[in-house]
This record gives structure tokens, sequence and C-alpha cells, in this order.
């Protein structure tokens, strides 16, 4: 499930249901075709549009879309967003960051950095299996990795300390 915000007003939940794209609870046909690297052509309800993502942030997952020469700013929310903003997580960044703890019980499927490296805002951490699938826990700000409190194949609980900064 995602949460899409468009220009700060519109609120859009979409959802994969055994192949079937819903819309806000909705069943919707979308007939897509590809246009060059960043574009697409799209037919729904009997209407063209074509699309093209003109801007794309990964890491604060949003982006730019230009629909038909009109250009909207798109944010997008998973289930782990959410997830991050019922644990209070989501704040991270307006105050000093000094670890990073599990946002569920999972297993330690890869380190990805070492201690005293270096990262950066939205660097990849380690990848953590929970609900049987892989979550890449990235950074949520710049720092120097003091300590790791876990290895692969650690199983982890909701909240254990997996990273600690300097």
């Amino acid at each position: 499930m995602y949460k899409i915000k468009v220009n700060d007003q519109f609120l859009f939940e979409l959802e994969d249901r055994d192949s079937v794209l819903m819309v806000n609870g909705n069943p919707v046909q979308l007939d897509l075709s590809k246009l060059g690297h960043n574009g697409t052509h799209v037919l729904y309800q009997n209407r063209s549009f074509n699309t093209e993502v003109i801007e794309l942030n990964k890491a604060d997952k949003t982006c730019k879309i230009k629909i038909n020469g009109n250009i909207y700013q798109v944010s997008v929310e998973d289930q782990f967003d959410v997830l991050l903003k019922q644990l209070g997580l989501d704040n991270l960044n307006t105050n000093k960051v000094s670890e990073i703890k599990a946002p569920m019980p999972g297993l330690v499927l890869k380190v990805l950095v070492e201690e005293n490296a270096e990262v950066k805002k939205g660097d990849n951490l380690l990848i953590l299996e929970a609900m049987k699938m892989e979550n890449i826990l990235k950074s949520s700000t710049d720092g120097i990795i003091k300590k790791i409190l876990i290895k692969q194949g650690d199983k982890v609980e909701k909240n254990q300390v997996l990273v600690q900064f300097k």
C-alpha cells in the first residue's frame, strides 16, 4: 500500500491486489506504453495522457511529473514510512540522530557499512528481512558510524538498537 500526495493537496491510496491496481479502494485499469527513458503514454477511461518524470529524488521519495504539459509535485509513503510515523521515528532529521533502531522484528540479511565509516543521509546501512520482504534501512542523517551492534544472520526485535553514530 502506498500513500501518494500530489501538490501537497490531493491524497491517494494505491494498492496492488492480485495484480489489480486499486486507487482509494476502487479498481483502476490503465493502458501504458513506454515512451523513451522517462516517458509513458497512458490511456485511462478513453482519455490519453503523456507523462514524463522530470525530477526524481529516491531518498526523499518525491518526484516531479509532467502530464500533458502540467507539472505535478508527487510524494510517496509506503507501509514502512507509515510504520515509522507510528513509532515516532519519522522526524529523526529534526534531532541529532545517535542510533538506528529496528522498525520491526526481522532477520539481518546483510550489513552494508563498517564502524568508523562516514555516511550521508540516504546511504544504505543494512538489509533487514521482515514480513517476507527485504527492507533496506538507510541513514537518516550525515554522520560517522560509531558502533554496529548486529551482524549478518542476527534476529532483531522491534526498537532494538542496530547502529550507533558518533
